[in-house]
């Protein structure tokens, strides 16, 4: 045994060795294995002796691997990102969105037919049926969006046979079925892209225009939303890249909680679409939105910085959990948004924006705390600048993440079923 930990119960006196797997983990059965008796019986009341494996507390899951993955790979400390293994930068500056999510998705750039036959099959599940128009004509246009995409793919998931089909199957589906998965990963993520565009459509009682089965995945989009701008066309196709995948992310993990009940795909990402709306995930967009409002002009900056410092107010979408050192996205993002320089210099959102990020990059309060800009928000001052409505950011970034939670699904179908149940540990009330 190459590495292991040896691990001494002072309970027992008994020694354990577990080892260490690939250099930088161990698994949570070997803890398992480290028992010892306790003084109370299954009811709680002293008596029969029972042995008790030790379990880990991990609040936050901070510290807990609950999958293995070959899609993407973070090294956090030295700011690299990689789908299948091809550095982040490669892909960004050789290849369309389209490409990258054949390869995160079936691990491997697409042919030509194989592009072709994508765009087929994903352009005719776009297509929306009578009930899902009808329950998002349903909504007031002034609705928040995210329960309206919530309403929209339901009455989807509604309407696809083979999806419904899933619920009275006593056989897994798709579990070990990767070719009728392969099919519903495609309806899903059309769904997703036609409620969208149905809900921006209403929302601005704007024409909604039928998806094409010779486009893209990117380009039917833009079209059911009624824009011809190549430029944004050409923007977005690089900008999603960066969105494709972020590993193991709170939304992927809840996409993958409800896979393990081997529910259906789109089932599964309407729980990480609810997952990702929370202020601490997505939902922090938002947020920082509706402060650069409240301040108002770039001459308000100062003041909101200082009511930072001092905890009176929260700088929305800095920071980030994984990355230690400069975000690599952050340089290609910057590259984008040179292109569009004057749509970002001309609006007024983005000139707060700008005015924050320049002030969290110079003031010392924030380069000691190694503050620096989140991608995911960057990445939304190039939706802004070529115009596109702030509620409606999020739900477009969602859609360029969903090829990456379902290459997650896809992936959990080939390993063993199991089904997620995390324990707890039962913590008596305090007496009245």
């Amino acid at each position: 045994m190459d590495q292991c930990l040896q691990v001494v119960d002072s309970r027992t006196g008994k020694s354990y060795t577990i080892p260490i797997r690939s250099g930088d983990y161990i698994l949570a059965a070997d803890v398992g294995q480290i028992t010892a008796p306790d003084a109370k019986n299954e009811n709680g009341d002293a008596g029969v002796e029972v042995a008790r494996s030790l379990r880990i507390l991990d609040n936050g899951f901070q510290h807990t691997a609950c999958m293995e993955s070959s899609i993407t790979f973070i090294d956090g400390k030295r700011g690299a990102l990689r789908y299948r293994d091809v550095a982040i930068q490669d892909l960004f500056h050789e290849y369309v969105y389209e490409d990258v999510m054949h390869l995160i998705v079936w691990g491997a750039l697409p042919s030509s037919e194989q592009k072709d036959e994508a765009r087929i099959a994903m352009g005719q599940a776009a297509v929306p049926p009578k009930s899902v128009v009808d329950v998002i004509s349903a909504f007031p246009r002034d609705s928040d969006t995210f329960p309206m995409i919530l309403a929209g793919l339901s009455a989807f998931a509604a309407s696809d046979k083979i999806i419904s089909a899933t619920r009275h199957q006593q056989k897994p589906m798709f579990h070990g079925h990767l070719e009728v998965a392969d099919q519903a990963i495609m309806r899903t993520i059309s769904y997703l892209a036609t409620t969208i565009a149905l809900i921006y459509c209403h929302k601005n009682a704007k024409p909604f225009a039928q998806p094409e089965t010779g486009r893209s995945l990117l380009g039917n989009l833009l079209l059911m939303l009624g824009i011809a701008d190549p430029e944004v066309e050409k923007c977005l196709n690089k900008l999603w890249i960066l969105y494709a995948d972020h590993e193991m992310t709170n939304s992927t993990a809840a996409v993958l909680h409800a896979a393990s009940t081997l529910t259906d795909p789109t089932s599964a990402l309407i729980a990480g679409i609810v997952s990702g709306y929370g202020p601490l995930h997505g939902g922090a967009i938002d947020l920082a939105y509706e402060a650069f409002r409240q301040i108002g002009t770039p001459e308000n900056v100062p003041r909101f910085i200082e009511g930072v410092k001092r905890n009176k107010a929260r700088l929305f979408g800095y920071g980030h959990r994984v990355y230690k050192t400069r975000d690599p996205r952050l340089s290609l993002i910057e590259e984008l948004m040179a292109a569009h320089q004057d749509a970002v210099d001309s609006n007024p959102l983005l000139r707060v924006a700008m005015a924050i990020d320049k002030a969290a990059k110079e003031d010392g309060y924030f380069v000691e705390r190694g503050v620096k800009a989140n991608a995911d928000l960057m990445g939304c001052f190039l939706y802004t600048a070529m115009g596109f409505d702030t509620d409606m950011i999020t739900a477009i970034t969602i859609l360029s993440r969903a090829p990456g939670v379902m290459a997650h699904w896809r992936e959990s179908l080939v390993q063993p079923v199991k089904l997620w149940r995390p324990q707890q540990i039962y913590v008596a009330p305090l007496p009245n």
